[in-house]
């Protein structure tokens, strides 16, 4: 099987912030924000969430292709795909634009706050569905606007089951064309905040919306997860990470391990673990690509932590 990843390519530069938000938000002042958080260092790493997702699908050796659209910026990315044996076939430049940049800082208790340049992403929608061949799985992950609801309509369109995941992308994205996307999807998942934020907007509950898709994944960072299918509730333990160092990204490799499970035909509950588990090893590492493991590494931590061989 062979899995398509549509979302975002993107530089990532990542600072953290050796002290607390909440220390310099004044909540009476929330009305005129002047902040300045100074940090130390800055380190400018591989990012967006289909790079993301495709290096963390390489180490578990499952077969995934990114479909992106970039700048005139990309060549150093191009050349660490081409390293790690990553297939960009399906990856557009953009010729007058570049490469979508993020900005993260993380403070000290693991809250961040982020800053998105889309760049090149806001051609997302370009890429049709219809031109890859032999892709069996796929996912939606944050991308431009156009980009996601066309690309959820062309998966459906296609026969190709796939994830709706628009992430931090949430309040760009309306009722009805929300709706509309899960009408196309197979599985949704979103972070217990994004989850909210959904509730929200247009009512769904997580018993509701089993009557839409086969199955709602929520994150719940170091809680773990739950996936909610029509006719269960899997409650999906942390794995243990031998240190926490940077959350950033670890969305992206818990949907990795998601994708491995499901071409793999394994159960939500096994599934669940290995997502788990890619999330745990990278928060280990700083930035969101710099984490490594074999597949026998990752058999034998998986049987650490959850005292079964998958």
């Amino acid at each position: 099987m062979t899995a398509l990843i549509c979302g975002s390519i993107a530089y990532d530069n990542i600072m953290v912030f050796h002290d607390y938000f909440k220390n310099h938000i004044l909540p009476e002042k929330t009305h005129m924000l002047n902040l300045s958080f100074v940090v130390p260092d800055m380190n400018r790493e591989f990012g967006g969430c289909a790079g993301n997702i495709v290096y963390n699908m390489k180490l578990l050796e499952g077969d995934a292709l990114p479909m992106a659209t970039v700048g005139i910026d990309f060549d150093a990315y191009r050349e660490r795909f081409e390293k790690f044996g990553i297939d960009s076939r399906y990856i557009k430049v953009i010729a007058d634009k570049y490469t979508a940049q993020c900005f993260v800082t993380t403070d000290m208790d693991n809250n961040q706050i982020n800053f998105f340049q889309i760049g090149a992403m806001a051609h997302s929608h370009e890429n049709k569905i219809s031109d890859c061949e032999s892709i069996s799985i796929g996912i939606v992950a944050p991308d431009g606007k156009e980009g996601m609801l066309s690309h959820a309509e062309q998966f459906a369109d296609a026969g190709i089951p796939f994830f709706f995941d628009p992430g931090q992308n949430v309040p760009l994205i309306d009722k009805d064309e929300m709706l509309g996307a899960f009408a196309h999807a197979k599985w949704l998942i979103f972070n217990d905040y994004e989850w909210q934020q959904i509730e929200d907007k247009t009512g769904l509950t997580t018993t509701s919306v089993r009557d839409l898709v086969d199955a709602l994944i929520v994150t719940q960072g170091g809680a773990g997860s739950v996936i909610y299918t029509k006719d269960k509730e899997y409650k999906i333990p942390t794995a243990k990470a031998e240190e926490i160092v940077d959350p950033t990204g670890c969305g992206d490799a818990y949907r990795a391990g998601l994708l491995y499970g499901l071409m793999n035909d394994m159960d939500w509950e096994t599934t669940g673990r290995i997502a788990s588990l890619t999330g745990a090893i990278k928060i280990e590492k700083a930035g969101t690509q710099n984490h490594h493991f074999s597949k026998q590494a990752f058999a034998d931590r998986f049987k650490d932590n959850f005292d079964y061989a998958f």
